[in-house]
């Protein structure tokens, strides 16, 4: 096979099941004249994640790693797609997401439309930066949490440029991967997409949601099969809060304010994690 056009690098961790679906949606929908590679990383799994790839999809490339990087630093093709195992991709999404950058040189990264199981709008694929004041209204339900724009501002169903896509499905220019030095290490199991959008933004890059084409996310299926992995994901999303703002807005305020910043993420971790444990 020539150089590939694509690269599309999926990370799992003990969801096998889905996995397989996933790749089995991916290569369905690719078309004879797409050159595409696929890796998978596997994150120390203890199913048979590995063991089943490599039978029902031998030409997939393995790699047993703890992160993205590893296999983003071997990407060889112009264009790369980070996609979450729990999803399944539909026809002609991934090809138009692709040809969306390729004739618009000044796009970095690109999203389509991504879908829970019950139809509703995964709101990860269309956000704005979570700044204080988004935050804040964002952990409220009902009334507040309609002003926070992190994830509730109105959605056009016309292409347009968001502040952040979800790694769910994340098509991005090779060269503007590299140029930020692709993901964040610092970040464990959440906030590393929001991350590189806020690094790829501030180099110059422009970031768009195609919502034309749509692909559907089991979200959550790896963090929640057992309760250690519900605890685990409730301390590292809160973990990757503090982590984002510390990097990007704890310079621009008082020292008071990023305290009450502070404070008020260790009790959102605390009360996630209690309500991960029962």
């Amino acid at each position: 096979m020539k150089t590939p056009d694509l690269t599309i690098i999926i990370l799992s961790y003990n969801v096998e099941k889905l996995l397989l679906d996933c790749l089995s949606s991916v290569y369905k929908t690719m078309e004879k004249s797409d050159q595409w590679e696929v890796v998978v990383i596997d994150n120390a799994s203890t199913d048979s994640s590995a063991a089943s790839v490599k039978k029902h999809f031998p030409h997939v490339k393995i790699i047993f790693s703890a992160g993205n990087n590893i296999a983003l630093k071997q990407v060889k093709s112009p264009y790369t797609l980070l996609l979450n195992p729990d999803t399944i991709v539909y026809p002609h999404t991934i090809q138009t997401v692709m040809d969306y950058i390729k004739s618009h040189s000044d796009v970095g990264a690109a999203t389509c439309r991504v879908e829970l199981t019950d139809g509703s709008l995964d709101y990860s694929c269309h956000r704005e930066f979570p700044n204080p004041l988004n935050s804040f209204l964002h952990i409220y339900t009902g009334f507040f949490r309609r002003f926070s724009r992190y994830s509730h501002s109105p959605i056009p169903d016309t292409i347009h440029e968001i502040d952040a896509l979800t790694g769910a499905f994340a098509l991005i220019r090779t060269t503007a991967g590299r140029q930020i030095s692709w993901l964040d290490e610092d970040y464990f199991w959440n906030g590393e997409d929001l991350d590189f959008c806020f690094r790829l933004k501030q180099v110059g890059w422009k970031i768009f949601y195609i919502p034309e084409v749509k692909i559907l996310h089991y979200k959550g299926a790896s963090a929640r099969v057992t309760k250690s992995g519900r605890v685990k994901w409730a301390k590292n999303s809160t973990n990757a809060m503090k982590t984002f703002y510390k990097k990007h807005y704890s310079s621009r305020y008082p020292f008071f304010f990023n305290w009450i910043v502070y404070t008020g993420i260790y009790l959102l971790n605390a009360a996630r994690r209690l309500k991960a444990a029962i």
